[in-house]
């Protein structure tokens, strides 16, 4: 397993160890012993998420806070282009994000600490996104920041994507009460 750091501290790139063969491949997508030895300590995983989406969706960009959740996320098929935007005030990177092509083939994870808004851009004709969470999801603390926000200025892969109702209308960081953010 290889594990690469970001430009944004906790955020991690990585590449799990894949045995192929003619008949297919083999892997272990968690191993919270080989995770430990890597150094990914104090992670307790509570619930896993499954999504479809077809080409042209995004979804996010969402966090909770209280209940923050951490998520180690890789896709199952298809590609899409994922962001984690960091919303920790003390941070010296408060407000920075970071993209990753995630794809079935490289089969590469990203993990994302609590803390951090998260979305994902389906570039591929469908998308089977697949994530564990170190917390429950709670409607009751979900809140979600708009796609497109000029302060946070992600670069996305695609113009206009498709939206759900709440993700379209979601706020722009400023109008978050700062005591919502991390």
């Amino acid at each position: 397993m290889k594990i690469e750091k970001t430009a944004i501290e906790g955020l991690l790139v990585i590449t799990p160890d894949v045995f192929g063969d003619a008949r297919g491949f083999f892997m272990e997508t968690w191993n919270r012993r080989r995770y430990q030895q890597a150094g990914l300590n104090d992670i307790d995983f509570v619930q896993d998420n499954i999504s479809f989406s077809r080409r042209g969706t995004l979804r996010g960009l969402h966090f909770q806070n209280p209940r923050a959740q951490g998520k180690l996320v890789c896709v199952l098929e298809g590609e899409v282009f994922d962001v984690a935007v960091d919303l920790r005030r003390k941070s010296p990177t408060f407000k920075k994000w970071h993209g990753v092509k995630l794809d079935a083939n490289s089969k590469t994870q990203f993990y994302i600490p609590p803390g951090f808004a998260h979305g994902f851009a389906v570039l591929s004709e469908t998308a089977l996104f697949y994530y564990k969470c170190t917390d429950y999801y709670s409607p009751e603390d979900e809140m979600a920041i708009r796609w497109n926000d000029p302060e946070i200025g992600i670069q996305w892969p695609m113009i206009e994507p498709i939206l759900s109702k709440r993700d379209l209308q979601a706020p722009l960081l400023k109008e978050i009460p700062q005591d919502r953010l991390f």
